[in-house]
């Protein structure tokens, strides 16, 4: 029977096989599956490889590694929703303007300019807002680099933004790509603020109101619901579900149509849930009761400051 050095040097061995170099029935290597050509990937023909290799997608001799193929799948993937987004603006007014909030690099906004705002003609603009002034300088720079001229990145924190006299008092579009915790619902405010047409989030982590949760724990157990989030396991993972519910019906709440779906597929990220929603001034009232009875109801009265209805 095999030995343990033999079974590891037979998996060694199977796995040197595997990362050898493809080739095609002329004897010519092909990339490796971890070392992809911008051609071989889903760069349109109309991008800057300029861009993809300052924002480090591509390598600086235009190859793709394993992560900047998962960065680019999830941004892409996104762009497919909020491209339609745009154009439903600019069926109304001949510019528009969008606000990434969270912008970090701003692969987004650089991306979205690259493929969507630089074929307009108009005035139409992308902000990036950031907390972190090293970011914001190094993407102020590549969009001078790059001639981006309808492009500004503010040195700020979403909640400050909604209150700052760098911004239009009108806001298209909305975006927040993995915005951390309460973030994410200080986007939320900002377009309502900004009477925005529409708004894209990608939640990430959300902590506050498991945080609730916990510390009401005990006096909810008289309640048989709290078995939903009595171990502390699930208290993270229904708080961080319970924060979407009570942010889409927040939005319903203010005359929203909101749809939710998955990004990409839970291989590339676990961050997944996508939420887009549209200002069609449906009814508010019944989201608004919801709202209000589900916050009671798992002992949320605390945060009914942040999720809230329409006056």
């Amino acid at each position: 029977m095999p030995g343990p050095k033999h079974q590891m040097k037979k998996r060694h061995d199977a796995t040197s096989n595997r990362v050898s170099p493809a080739r095609d029935s002329h004897g010519t290597v092909q990339p490796a599956p971890t070392e992809m050509t911008a051609k071989s990937y889903e760069v349109r023909p109309d991008q800057s490889v300029e861009l993809l290799k300052e924002l480090h997608i591509l390598t600086r001799d235009g190859k793709m590694n394993q992560d900047s193929r998962r960065k680019i799948k999830q941004v892409t993937h996104l762009l497919q929703f909020i491209e339609p987004l745009l154009k439903d603006v600019l069926q109304d007014k001949p510019a528009l303007n969008l606000v990434d909030h969270g912008a970090g690099k701003s692969y987004l906004g650089f991306l979205l300019y690259d493929l969507f705002f630089k074929q307009e003609s108009g005035a139409s603009h992308v902000y990036g807002i950031e907390t972190r002034d090293e970011l914001v300088q190094k993407s102020r720079a590549l969009a001078q680099q790059l001639g981006f001229s309808g492009m500004s990145f503010l040195n700020l924190s979403v909640a400050d933004s909604i209150a700052s006299d760098e911004l239009p008092a009108e806001i298209d579009v909305v975006t927040a790509l993995h915005a951390c915790n309460t973030a994410t619902d200080d986007a939320i405010h900002f377009a309502l603020a900004k009477r925005s047409k529409h708004i894209v989030l990608v939640p990430c982590c959300q902590a506050e109101v498991a945080s609730v949760l916990r510390k009401h724990k005990g006096q909810m157990l008289a309640n048989p619901l709290v078995e939903i989030w009595r171990h502390s396991l699930h208290t993270r993972e229904f708080g961080s579900h319970v924060t979407n519910v009570l942010r889409c019906l927040q939005l319903e709440a203010h005359g929203y149509q909101v749809n939710v779906t998955e990004l990409v597929g839970w291989e590339h990220s676990m961050k997944n849930e996508l939420i887009i929603a549209s200002y069609k001034d449906l009814p508010r009232r019944k989201a608004g009761e919801r709202l209000g009875e589900l916050l009671q109801a798992l002992g949320l009265e605390e945060l009914q400051g942040r999720f809230f209805a329409a006056p």
